[in-house]
């Protein structure tokens, strides 16, 4: 038999992945479950390049590193943009099916958790919230260990020749990347000195806005929809994502912004 369009993609199993728990077929259930679906298999795709991103910087090879930022920037306008269609339902809409979700919250998404840890926003903590769910907690205890993408360049930058402090370099934390002043000095000479690498940079950093501004068209939907109401799963709703606003996961290539001296002060 051949292979057909359906049976590639195989649809029909991806179709049957809809499972409404509300009996009201008038509502916007559906709606909900495809966009998060949707969601989390655009967080498959970014671990996927992100993870041959720090490959690709392990072999020393960033011919194609650009391109792959690029992709990623891209990816998470789109999911900005999906808010947009979240936005279209009201808050009746989403009351007349909430009570179904139960305890389950989009702060569960361990692929999500996933991508802060290897973006470099580790917490140890956030393990507990998947003690429940063995494969998530597996992969999530794997990604704490590993060196995050931040890691993964600096070891780069180290085995070009720039002077990359050594206790930054083949440790890897549960903690937060921390700005290093140090760092700092090395990226504002790779600005002066290397536009590839500035370039790189600068992909990084749109990445990094472009998460933030995935969470802040996030918050405003919640805060649309919910008011200030709790979240589902007994977050605190619009209170705790706000506490996720700017907070980078690259925060030396934003404390460099300030350290740039004016050619007319030069």
């Amino acid at each position: 038999m051949e292979l057909t369009y359906s049976g590639y993609l195989q649809v029909d199993k991806l179709l049957s992945l809809q499972d409404l728990r509300s009996y009201e077929p008038a509502n916007d259930e559906l709606l909900f479950i495809i966009i998060h679906q949707a969601y989390e298999l655009w967080f498959k795709q970014v671990l996927h390049e992100i993870d041959q991103l720090i490959h690709l910087l392990g072999a020393g090879d960033i011919s194609r590193i650009p391109h792959k930022l690029k992709r990623i920037r891209t990816i998470f306008k789109v999911l900005a943009h999906q808010w947009d269609i979240l936005e279209t339902m009201t808050p009746d809409d989403f009351l007349r099916f909430r009570t179904k979700l139960g305890t389950a919250s989009g702060f569960q998404s361990f692929q999500f958790r996933e991508l802060e840890f290897v973006l470099g926003y580790k917490r140890n903590q956030m393990l507990s919230i998947f003690k429940d769910d063995p494969p998530a907690h597996k992969r999530l205890t794997h990604r704490l260990s590993q060196p995050s993408l931040w890691d993964a360049f600096l070891i780069f930058l180290d085995s070009a020749g720039y002077p990359i402090p050594q206790n930054r370099l083949g440790k890897t934390t549960d903690t937060p990347t921390e700005p290093n002043a140090d760092i700092q000095d090395v990226l504002l000479r790779i600005y002066r000195d290397n536009l590839t690498l500035r370039d790189i940079c600068e992909s990084l950093v749109d990445i990094d806005e472009g998460i933030q501004e995935w969470r802040y068209h996030h918050v405003k939907m919640v805060e649309r929809t919910l008011g200030g109401k709790p979240g589902t799963g007994g977050s605190s709703g619009t209170d705790y994502l706000r506490k996720t606003l700017f907070k980078p996961f690259f925060p030396d290539l934003w404390a460099i912004r300030s350290q740039f001296v004016d050619a007319n002060e030069s």
